[in-house]
């Protein structure tokens, strides 16, 4: 398990089990995982999901995919207490969502 604060401070936790549904799911993802705890802890935005998530977006100019924006759903349960849920590639972070934190 890989542990890094987000940007409110709170310690969110990356499973192996969670790791192996994303990369099951979105394989070009397989080895971003330094990106996307990178993209938790130091995010160029936080936008609200449509659950109760927060979405972590960082722009990264090399991917397997060409330059994208990874964008990784993860909960904050309590001020000590946070996972990981899901990543994927985006063209652009979303317009449509609000933006809670920006850099």
């Amino acid at each position: 398990m890989l542990i890094v604060n987000s940007i409110g401070g709170v310690p969110v936790r990356l499973t192996e089990e969670r790791w192996k549904h994303i990369t099951g799911r979105h394989p070009e993802m397989t080895a971003q995982r330094d990106q996307v705890l990178a993209t938790v802890a130091a995010p160029d935005m936080i936008q609200t999901g449509d659950f109760g998530e927060l979405l972590a977006i960082r722009y990264w100019p090399a991917t397997p995919l060409t330059s994208k924006h990874p964008v990784v759903a993860y909960r904050e349960l309590a001020p000590t207490d946070g996972f990981v849920l899901t990543v994927y590639f985006a063209s652009r972070p979303s317009k449509a969502r609000a933006v809670l934190w920006k850099r």
